[in-house]
């Protein structure tokens, strides 16, 4: 099959090189013409493990390409993926589809022959078929279908998780399109994924469902973080009893700083919106918006009950910056609120990121940056873990202790024993925990 990509974001990149890495000839299109030049030389970029060398692979052997111009990629294509960024709206969190339209446009004056228009993008109920109108509005006699196919790719899994995926959901009642879509899904038959057909609005609100469904997990083991410091529980106990219920289930019960992350909060926010212009009100997910702006903002006035309540020029080491790890995105990262409100309460800050600094750099641009956690904390009144890179997890306690001026540490991921620090004579917080375990 031959198969266009429009975007070469990360949904449009991971996408077309496992595309490529299954027979199928893609030609990832962009306007950037930096952006594709970089990927002609091999830069990939953004950091995705494993994604390097899977474009590299996969352009070598001559199944992936890429191009500024979408004419005759799309001419030659049997299915068309738009994979274009539907950012949250300024000012009212509506997701922004003017990518997608534009895209959609000129789409409709290169469609040759019969084609599958596919969108990739996360994209509001009803896109489809503005999509549809638009094409045929821009080209009446076009042989096309509009189908909906989103993605479920966890940013530092994505390529494990397109090619063994918990189920592919496709938006279509058209027979033709289904076998398209189904030629392009075949090689994953063998890893036994589910192919959900189902109606082209179905499927996407499938995906904000989904996404809504997960940010209220993570909410709701934060939520219950609060109360186990409170009453002596530890919430990572907690979660692992609930979770053991196969009707509930252990993932996405980590408790933390808030979610953060290119999906969950522009989606959330977008669900809350795409509700409300059809008079519903999604109580629980306005609540989980809510809950989840709140906390980032509060874990720097936990950082500062750590360290005697007032950080008023004392020195601050974050030590992780990027939402998740496995990932250099920074978009509504849980570091950047945390930074900020740091730095509102007199801190001054420093910080480290095994990949994700020169992005930070962008959204932070007041802070100090290290190559290494061991200077990023020399000198520190305090120590924060925002995001759980496993180099942390590994770091020597007795050299971090030696190291900072004080021996405050604020764990906001749980990745080290309360028992094991304490011993070590730290000054420890962590979420849903106490360092003194009760009775």
């Amino acid at each position: 099959m031959r198969i266009a990509m429009i975007g070469t974001g990360y949904v449009g990149l991971v996408s077309g090189a496992c595309f490529a890495d299954f027979g199928h000839h893609v030609t990832c299109v962009d306007k950037d013409a930096d952006k594709i030049a970089s990927l002609r030389r091999g830069e990939i970029p953004i950091f995705e493990p494993g994604l390097d060398m899977l474009v590299a692979s996969n352009v070598k052997a001559g199944r992936l390409d890429f191009a500024t111009d979408l004419a005759a990629p799309v001419a030659e294509a049997d299915a068309v993926f738009i994979a274009v960024g539907t950012p949250s709206r300024r000012g009212d969190g509506h997701a922004d589809l003017s990518y997608v339209y534009t895209a959609a446009r000129e789409i409709a004056a290169a469609l040759d022959g019969f084609t599958v228009v596919v969108t990739k993008s996360t994209v509001p109920v009803g896109t489809g078929d503005e999509v549809e109108r638009l094409i045929h509005e821009a080209n009446p006699s076009a042989d096309v279908v509009v189908a909906s196919n989103p993605e479920f790719l966890r940013e530092g899994a994505a390529i494990r998780d397109f090619k063994f995926p918990d189920r592919i959901v496709v938006g279509t009642s058209d027979a033709r399109a289904r076998k398209v879509l189904g030629d392009i899904y075949r090689p994953l038959s063998l890893s036994q994924a589910p192919l959900m057909f189902t109606a082209r609005r179905t499927a996407e609100l499938i995906k904000y469902a989904a996404n809504a469904f997960l940010a209220t997990k993570i909410t709701f083991i934060n939520e219950i973080a609060d109360l186990a410091e409170k009453v002596g529980a530890d919430v990572q106990e907690v979660a692992r009893g609930i979770g053991l219920d196969n009707r509930i289930g252990s993932k996405f019960l980590h408790a933390g700083p808030g979610f953060g992350g290119s999906c969950f909060p522009k989606d959330t926010r977008a669900l809350v919106k795409i509700a409300l212009d059809h008079d519903v009100q999604l109580r629980i997910v306005e609540a989980v918006l809510g809950v989840n702006d709140n906390r980032k903002r509060a874990m720097a006035r936990k950082v500062a009950n750590a360290a005697g309540g007032s950080l008023r020029g004392k020195t601050v080491a974050v030590l992780g910056l990027t939402f998740k790890p496995d990932t250099d995105d920074m978009r509504e990262a849980p570091s950047i609120p945390l930074v900020t409100g740091l730095l509102d309460l007199g801190a001054k800050v420093r910080a480290h990121d095994p990949v994700g600094m020169e992005q930070a750099r962008r959204e932070l641009p007041d802070i100090e940056y290290y190559a290494d956690p061991y200077t990023c904390v020399r000198g520190a009144d305090a120590m924060v873990v925002v995001t759980e890179w496993v180099q942390y997890r590994t770091l020597d306690l007795e050299r971090l202790k030696s190291e900072l001026a004080h021996p405050v540490v604020v764990d906001l991921r749980n990745i080290y024993r309360p028992e094991e620090m304490a011993a070590l004579g730290f000054i420890y917080e962590s979420v849903g925990r106490s360092a003194e375990p009760r009775g």
